[in-house]
C-alpha cells in the first residue's frame, strides 16, 4: 500500500489516524532518510493518544516513554540511529516493554529482523517535495487497517 503525504501536516493526520487502530503489544517501525517524516508521523500519533505539547524526537535519549495519563496507553518512541551495534538494543528491554506497550521504532534497520510483525511504514522523498509512504501490513493488522 502506497499513499502520499504532501506536507508535514499530512504525515500528522497520518499518525493521528493510526492511533485509532493501536493497541499495547504493537509495533510500528519507520524507514526513511533525514527529515523523511518519520518523527511527524509518530508525533501526529502521540498527540492524538493525548500528548499535550510537541513530542521530543527520541535521537539523543534514544527511548522517550509515555504513560497513562500523558497517553492513553504506556507507548515507548525509540529512535535507533546513535545505535552501532545489535547488541546495544538487548540492553534498552524493548522485548519486555512491547507486550504491555506501543512500540514507535525508527530507524528499524539498525536491527535487522528484530520485529518481524511489525506495522512497517517507509517513507521516501517525491520530486515535489512531499512523500510517499509505503506499508507493509503485516496479518495482525490487515483487519484493522482501513487504508487500501
Amino acid at each position: 500500500m502506497t499513499l502520499d503525504l504532501p506536507d508535514e501536516a499530512a504525515s500528522a493526520v497520518f499518525g493521528a489516524r493510526l492511533a485509532a487502530l493501536v493497541r499495547p503489544g504493537d509495533v510500528i517501525t519507520l524507514t526513511g532518510s533525514l527529515g523523511a517524516g518519520k518523527t511527524s508521523i509518530a508525533r501526529g500519533l502521540l498527540a492524538a493518544l493525548g500528548l499535550e505539547g510537541e513530542a521530543p524526537s527520541p535521537s539523543f535519549a534514544i527511548v522517550q516513554p509515555y504513560a497513562p495519563p500523558e497517553t492513553v496507553l504506556p507507548v515507548l518512541h525509540v529512535d535507533l540511529y546513535r545505535i552501532e551495534h545489535s547488541d546495544e538494543i538487548e540492553e534498552l528491554g524493548l522485548d519486555e516493554a512491547a507486550a504491555e506497550s506501543l512500540l514507535i521504532v525508527e530507524w528499524p534497520d539498525r536491527a535487522p529482523g528484530a520485529w518481524p510483525d511489525a506495522l512497517a511504514l517507509t517513507l521516501d522523498f517525491t520530486p515535489d517535495g512531499g512523500r510517499r509512504l509505503t506499508a507493509q501490513v503485516p496479518a495482525a493488522w490487515r483487519a484493522r487497517w482501513p487504508f487500501p
